[in-house]
């Protein structure tokens, strides 16, 4: 299967596929960045309390709507950017948010974009890291996802190559990070990521009040997650 077919799919069926995947970046200029995405989160559109389109359409979230293969970067807490690839049919507004990843080429660049970064592990460590590294920001929303081996990328391109199956690790999936109210509880545990790997996250429950009023913190229980139906890449 192809990514143009992988991507006509839910998120749910997406973003476990994501992972082990290189994804390259031409955008800022300087030179590309390739990561291998360790950790990512499914989000469902209009069905899903935690998703941007839950209310339905907005100016914010419009390239949700379109097509699959889109990039939807969003800005956050006034300073950050995160990046999601949308799929599924247009209209579903389901999409994949991009949350770790591990610098595989470009170190050097991602080291100067991330000064304040101590280790090269976390470098692409949470999604506003990630987009940083990749220099991904609002200019890079709307952009189209090109597979790897696409024969002409424009000048600055977000490209993917899906990892072998056979190659794909033990995956764990549990509750999303920073997700406000019903989207952030036990009946979404739509956050995936490679199991032991040092780039994923710390389970964090949203902060009460800084975006909305959340429940009590929930203990995260890791699911394993038994991939059914995994596509293999052309």
């Amino acid at each position: 299967m192809s990514l143009a077919e992988l991507l006509q799919q839910d998120a749910l069926t997406v973003a476990p596929q994501l992972l082990g995947a290189k994804l390259t970046s031409s955008f800022g200029g300087a030179g590309p960045v390739t990561v291998r995405l360790t950790e990512v989160e499914a989000y469902l559109g209009t069905s899903d309390p935690g998703s941007h389109a839950y209310n339905g359409p907005t100016p914010r979230t419009e390239i949700m709507f379109a097509e699959p293969g889109f990039i939807y970067v969003y800005f956050t807490d006034g300073i950050h950017s995160c990046a999601n690839i949308i799929c599924s049919p247009a209209g579903t507004a389901s999409g994949v948010l991009l949350r770790a990843g591990e610098i595989l080429d470009g170190v050097e660049l991602a080291r100067y974009r991330r000064l304040a970064t101590k280790n090269d592990r976390d470098l692409a460590s949470g999604p506003a890291r990630l987009a940083q590294a990749l220099g991904l920001d609002r200019k890079a929303n709307g952009a189209k996802l090109f597979a790897a081996d696409s024969m002409r990328l424009p000048a600055e391109a977000l490209s993917l190559e899906l990892a072998p199956l056979q190659s794909r690790e033990e995956i764990a999936s549990g509750l999303r990070i920073g997700v406000s109210g019903l989207g952030g509880g036990a009946a979404y545990p739509w956050r995936y990521w490679i199991d032991g790997n040092k780039t994923v996250s710390r389970y964090k429950a949203a902060v009460p009040g800084k975006i909305q009023d959340t429940a009590e913190r929930c203990l995260i229980a890791l699911i394993r997650y038994q991939p059914d139906g995994l596509v293999e890449p052309d």
